[in-house]
């Protein structure tokens, strides 16, 4: 926490108001998490999501207070998405690794025991979402793993508010759909 609040320090003049600061690690405490999940979400990587936080809040730091206020977590996640989006289209752009040089190079990933025993930690209901596709997952984890209004989901997403709205209902349903056999909640009529 000092590290990242330092960086805050270095990035607001000594001249900010005190109430400023405040705002700044208030929104930095309270959606640093949210955001990283959801960039390493778009990303696939942990290390490039915390890059594109970081780049996010430092933008927050050099935004007018008042044009941001009263939709700061909107203006958050379009930011962090924006950035994700461009990073993930970058490297698409980029050669990927041969097998050999993958077996030679060193990953800060767990084992595949490791990574294999954490899949069969995670939730029936995380695999089902897995399956959507990406744009349902996307909105999906925006309501309800960050509590976002449809209206801030749209905004985000550049989609109509009520196109987020049919695709949170066709994912639920999907979901639905999904999770019932297999947690034997479909009940035969005698």
């Amino acid at each position: 926490m000092k590290g990242r609040l330092g960086l805050l320090h270095k990035l607001m003049s000594s001249h900010e108001p005190a109430t400023r600061m405040e705002w700044v690690r208030s929104a930095l405490d309270r959606f640093e998490g949210p955001l990283t999940r959801y960039a390493e979400r778009i990303t696939g990587d942990l290390h490039r999501a915390r890059d594109i936080v970081q780049d996010t809040f430092i933008r927050l730091c050099a935004e007018d207070e008042s044009k941001v206020r009263d939709r700061l977590a909107e203006w958050l996640f379009t930011v962090c998405r924006n950035r994700a989006l461009d990073v993930q289209r970058k490297e698409s752009r980029m050669k990927p690794m041969s097998d050999l040089q993958m077996e030679t190079c060193a990953s800060d990933e767990p084992s595949p025991s490791a990574a294999s025993e954490r899949e069969e930690t995670n939730s029936q209901v995380v695999r089902a979402i897995e399956t959507l596709p990406e744009n349902q997952q996307e909105v999906i984890r925006l309501k309800f793993q960050n509590g976002l209004s449809y209206k801030e989901i749209s905004r985000i997403t550049s989609l109509s508010v009520s196109n987020v709205g049919f695709l949170i209902h066709t994912g639920i349903k999907t979901l639905r759909q999904q999770l019932q056999p297999e947690l034997g909640l479909i009940r035969e009529n005698p």
